[in-house]
């Protein structure tokens, strides 16, 4: 299977309510759609075992038992990282017959850097008027 399918906009069932013109997430692997929120997204990263999980998924896609042996967590709590990451729209996970791989989600990462403001250069002016 391939990557998670993306579609904008707003699902049907949602259109005319508070939650209409969120970006939303379809999968392809059945996994329910998800709201895709920034402040969840940076929440997700703030737990230090999710970091873990981010940065052993930088080196490519894993299997949870490959994930296991780098991440020294109990099974249930690293199934449950991984959903948290899941949601937060920045791991995809695609079954390859009794096991799911996981890997980054390389647009939803880009939609999260795309929330952090560049710095603009300082303006040369408000410190020249202050010195003075």
């Amino acid at each position: 299977m391939g990557p998670p399918a993306r579609r904008f906009g707003t699902p049907r069932a949602l259109r005319g309510t508070a939650r209409a013109g969120r970006l939303w997430l379809m999968s392809s692997t059945g996994i329910e759609s998800t709201v895709l929120e920034p402040t969840e997204a940076f929440a997700a990263l703030a737990d230090p075992t999710r970091l873990a999980i981010v940065r052993e998924l930088a080196h490519g896609a894993r299997c949870v038992c490959d994930l296991r042996e780098q991440v020294p967590v109990a099974a249930n709590l690293l199934s449950y990282h991984l959903k948290v990451l899941r949601d937060a729209g920045l791991v995809t996970a695609s079954r390859q017959g009794r096991w799911i791989s996981y890997a980054l989600d390389a647009d939803g990462l880009a939609q999260l850097r795309l929330e952090i403001p560049e710095p603009h250069a300082a303006d040369a002016g408000c410190c020249e008027v202050a010195a003075r």
